[in-house]
């Protein structure tokens, strides 16, 4: 392989990669299958792209794609490809779970209601959300008028204190 046709590979594959891990998988797919196209199949970098876009299949919505692609990589002759395309297939060919609505927790959109609405509504049947107030803050405190604490309670702390200055004397006698 050329050093030109090798940078093309290596722009494109991480080019697909990006797109990948961005969320945009249609141009993953077009990105990793032109690097498909002009790397050597067989090779490590090879089945790195293969795999990649065996992943990319599966995140587009291409399952049928993304299966037959990995039953050809269990066939790769590097073994670290074949054992990743072996995992990935039994990940690819699972039943599918269906999960029941009544296990699902519906979770609503709170941003639509104005502050004016009722404080209580509807999630599900047999299932109401009752809105949380919350108490507006001033953006500056009032001070603390100290004539108006209760210090009557604080008696205790003079007790707590003096009990602990005296244990530490005893220790410093002691020692």
């Amino acid at each position: 392989m050329t050093s030109e046709k090798l940078e093309i590979v290596q722009a494109e594959y991480q080019t697909g990669k990006i797109a990948f891990e961005s969320g945009r998988y249609a141009q993953a797919v077009k990105s990793l299958e032109t690097a498909r196209g002009l790397v050597d199949r067989n090779s490590r970098l090879g089945g790195e792209v293969q795999m990649w876009l065996v992943t990319a299949y599966e995140a587009s919505g291409n399952t049928e794609s993304a299966i037959g692609l990995c039953r050809q990589l269990t066939r790769h002759p590097r073994q670290e490809t074949r054992q990743q395309a072996k995992r990935l297939l039994f990940i690819l060919e699972a039943p599918k779970l269906s999960i029941p609505d009544e296990w699902m927790v519906k979770i609503p959109d709170l941003t639509a209601l104005e502050e004016n609405e009722s404080s209580s509504f509807q999630v599900g049947p047999g299932v109401s959300f009752v809105k949380p107030t919350i108490p507006k803050r001033n953006a500056i405190d009032e001070p603390v008028d100290f004539s108006q604490v209760n210090t009557q309670d604080n008696r205790f702390i003079w007790v707590a204190l003096i009990a602990i200055a005296l244990i530490l004397a005893g220790l410093f006698i002691n020692y």
